[in-house]
């Protein structure tokens, strides 16, 4: 096991990373922006390291200073969390050459996952569905529009790299998709440094189902079950829950059994999210993976009672997964709600200012996962989520009790967050009843 980590990024993921390494007896090292300084979490860590000024390009995602801060540290590994640096296959690659451990997967491995036309041949190769759509990256307008003729409309365009639905516009006829084609090749370029694009077939109202894997360095690989994470907006999760309420147990291990296999394939090591697409059915379609541990990991944690970022260190640090797939239990219902500081009734926008009143809820299954107290400022350079709010019950409708009374009990002012945005869509009678899609808050809210 490492005897010293430095934790490549902020807030509540870093606070996370801390405590799971000094319950493991690890020294845990953060870095900081100015923006962060005031942080009590840094307090936590054994050691703190400025890396810059508040903008993210000169400190979160300024690879010098983390690698610089980690030579000084004297560290053995880095955890990127996730977001910022957590998928940049340079930073990756540079951690190796520099002889620091990277807690997450080869560089082999994100190259392969992180181009999402090599990742739908890999799927195929590992004999699992993936939407129908064009072989390769789309070279032009004209093969895009035969594409969509030969599929037919709806389609959706989507960069090849990156993720987070930027690159991404679905359309319905040859007059949209000429002017999309030109705008998701420039967003993607923008974005993540990549114009290429492909074209898959739109799935009408599906469900977002993705399964939690981990792999170590000698082939074994297990899955953790699944989370549905179809509560969306314009691509962002809002709400996820385990497990998926529509899969009954023979689809449950179909679905986690393909994502093992894609996981296999590719030489994967470490923790990864793979993500399908399931149509009305409960055909299930291979969609990207995710190369880092995501942001609503508790969901997971909370049903498996497996702390996914101590086997994420276990197993960079070169340890074998020692637990059979069968001894790996699924129990209750986990439902996690993100906090976003954003007004829900003025379109999300973002909502920055001083917490002058915080009260965070408690009681039986209740947990929240956040670096925000009273006192703190939100600032409008980072991403808007404040906090995650978790909840652990032995059925789904207890799940959704417990969760409406925690976020009833939840108390952060004056500024505006999602918290009524939740009530509303928890309180719908469709999400009660389960008959949801990606499509829900769009359509209902």
């Amino acid at each position: 096991m490492f005897s010293r980590i430095l934790i490549a990024n902020r807030g509540e993921i870093a606070l996370r990373i801390i405590r799971a390494c000094h319950e493991m007896g690890v020294e845990a090292v953060a870095v900081y922006s100015e923006a962060d300084k005031d942080s009590p979490y840094l307090q936590l860590a054994d050691e703190a390291i400025c890396i810059g000024p508040p903008s993210p390009a000169e400190s979160y995602l300024n690879i010098p200073r983390i690698i610089s801060a980690a030579e000084i540290a004297d560290v053995e590994a880095i955890h990127p969390g996730y977001g910022f640096l957590a998928e940049n296959i340079n930073f990756a690659r540079i951690c190796r050459e520099c002889g620091i451990g990277f807690i997450g997967p080869p560089v082999e491995a994100m190259e392969l996952l992180g181009d999402k036309v090599q990742a739908r041949k890999l799927a195929r190769k590992a004999k699992v569905r993936v939407v129908p759509g064009s072989e390769g990256v789309v070279e032009d307008e004209s093969q895009a529009l035969k594409l969509a003729a030969k599929f037919g409309y709806p389609v959706i365009i989507k960069a090849a790299a990156g993720g987070g639905g930027r690159g991404m516009r679905v359309v319905h006829n040859d007059i949209t998709l000429r002017s999309a084609f030109d705008t998701a090749r420039a967003e993607a370029e923008a974005a993540f440094g990549d114009r290429n694009v492909y074209l898959e077939k739109f799935i009408a109202e599906p469900r977002h189902v993705e399964v939690q894997v981990l792999a170590d360095r000698t082939g074994n690989a297990v899955h953790f079950y699944e989370r549905d994470c179809t509560i969306q907006r314009r691509h962002q999760k809002m709400i996820e829950e385990s497990p998926c309420p529509v899969l009954d147990e023979r689809e449950r291990e179909e679905i986690a059994e393909a994502a093992v296999r894609i996981i296999k394939e590719a030489k994967y090591v470490n923790a990864a999210t793979v993500e399908f697409l399931l149509d009305r059915d409960k055909k299930f379609y291979f969609i990207e993976v995710n190369t880092r541990i995501q942001v609503e990991h508790p969901v997971t944690e909370m049903v498996t009672s497996h702390d996914l970022i101590k086997w994420q260190l276990k197993v960079a640090s070169g340890q074998k997964i020692r637990i059979s797939q069968r001894n790996i239990k699924h129990a209750g219902v986990a439902i996690e709600c993100r906090i976003n500081a954003e007004d829900p009734r003025n379109n999300f926008a973002p909502c920055p200012g001083t917490i002058t009143r915080y009260i965070p809820p408690g009681g039986p299954g209740v947990r929240v996962d956040t670096h925000v107290h009273q006192g703190w400022t939100v600032a409008t350079n980072y991403d808007s989520m404040i906090s995650k709010l978790i909840v652990h019950q032995k059925t789904r409708a207890e799940a959704i009790t417990t969760m409406k009374r925690a976020l009833r009990e939840f108390v952060i002012e004056p500024i505006k967050t999602t918290i009524p945005a939740c009530l509303d869509i928890l309180s719908h009678n469709l999400f009660v009843k389960s008959q949801i899609d990606t499509g829900f808050v769009e359509r209902h809210f």
